[in-house]
């Protein structure tokens, strides 16, 4: 999942550069992103019971995840994505480097994306979102160069339309959800389903992704993540606002989740498209309440703080690491665990997978050594050897801004 590498070269960042915020809301969001995903397996290999059916504690940690975690950890990835890929322009470019040079190589970063992407959905998990930050990467490495303004309404068209598609298929697969769970999973059955989704799933999140990925972009060149202490008003403001604004926007979508509310299809499309939007805005402030950690933290870089950088660090090997959990551990044709799990055991389980990867990429920092996934990619990005071409005489190539 980690649209952005640990180093801005092909050797990499020393960790003791790296800045704190970034890596630790990338660390943090993979807890977000496991007890999704647990949340959906259960639903897939579990009993086939319906969200919120089995008791008052499955339906309060239903609405919390609604709330809080649903369509919101994927747009600070993006995020977060796109901040990281503004940071490799805005280096490469500082370096000398010209533009075609950078652009080349951002769409090369995205091409070898797309091909983990589509391993990972052949081999794992359907809801695979490393192809989709490949594809923006491929499609869209333009819009680093491109002003303040033109990259934000880049990401804004791209919304308008995207937000709106992928309200009206979610709207309409809930309705088909009762079939699904009824269909006998076994591995051949679950590799046709997860190559026959991978192309939707990959164009509907593309769509929903370009926003939060130009919205990175832009905080990248304002440093916002790397030297949180300059911004704290506005991170506060962003905080504060963007949190209570997803919890609001969620609402209706949780009445909907708890079955509370059963509205009719053009409602319920609404309901999911005030939930992706919302989410924006939660995704956002998740990230500037980091931040604003990480200011807190300041030096003091506990146990606990260094393993879940260590983890941000990793965050691709380890979104990976997770997808194995879900198919070694619950489907049915492995270990079968889903099918006993209700909705509140599925969230703990995935909470648990997630600490067990914080463990393994802790371990992995205390030894020097980098995620493999990371690793991977860098070397087909940069090449074997790992070098960068020389750099060119021609001055620096300056970096838009409007």
């Amino acid at each position: 999942m980690n649209g952005t590498p640990p180093s801005p070269g092909a050797t990499g960042t020393p960790p003791a550069r790296r800045s704190l915020a970034p890596d630790l809301a990338r660390g943090f969001m993979l807890l977000v992103i496991a007890t999704v995903h647990a949340h959906m397996f259960r639903q897939i290999a579990g009993t086939g019971e319906g969200l919120g059916q089995v008791g008052t504690l499955d339906t309060t940690v239903t609405a919390f995840m609604t709330l809080f975690a649903e369509s919101r950890g994927y747009p600070m990835f993006a995020a977060l994505f796109g901040y990281g890929l503004a940071q490799i322009y805005l280096r490469r470019t500082a370096e000398g480097r010209p533009w075609p040079w950078v652009r080349s190589l951002v769409r090369r970063r995205g091409r070898w994306m797309i091909v983990i992407g589509f391993l990972h959905t052949l081999l794992l998990f359907y809801g695979d979102i490393i192809a989709v930050y490949g594809l923006i990467a491929l499609l869209l490495a333009g819009v680093l160069h491109r002003t303040d303004r033109r990259l934000l309404a880049t990401g804004l068209a791209w919304a308008s339309v995207g937000v709106l598609v992928y309200a009206t298929f979610e709207a309409g697969l809930s309705s088909t959800d009762a079939q699904q769970q009824a269909m006998e999973v076994t591995p051949l059955t679950d590799l046709v389903m997860r190559l026959a989704i991978w192309p939707v799933m990959t164009v509907l999140m593309l769509g929903i992704s370009v926003l939060p990925f130009t919205v990175g972009v832009w905080a990248a060149r304002r440093r916002l993540m790397e030297e949180p202490e300059r911004h704290l008003r506005f991170l506060r403001r962003v905080a504060l606002v963007g949190i209570v604004a997803a919890v609001v926007g969620a609402l209706p979508q949780m009445f909907v989740m708890v079955q509370f509310w059963q509205p009719g299809p053009l409602l319920s499309i609404a309901a999911k498209w005030l939930h992706v939007v919302s989410g924006y805005a939660g995704g956002f402030g998740y990230a500037a309440l980091i931040a604003l950690v990480a200011v807190a933290l300041g030096d003091r870089r506990g146990p606990i703080v260094r393993a879940l950088a260590a983890t941000g660090q990793r965050s691709m090997t380890c979104y990976l690491l997770q997808s194995v959990a879900w198919v070694a551990l619950l489907m049915p044709y492995t270990m079968n665990l889903g099918a006993g799990l209700n909705d509140a055991q599925a969230v703990l389980f995935g909470a648990a997978v997630w600490a067990v990867t914080v463990v393994i990429a802790a371990v992995m920092d205390r030894f020097g050594v980098r995620g493999p996934a990371e690793t991977f990619l860098r070397r087909m990005t940069y090449g074997p050897g790992g070098k960068a071409a020389p750099i060119p005489s021609e001055g620096r190539d300056p970096v838009p801004r409007g």
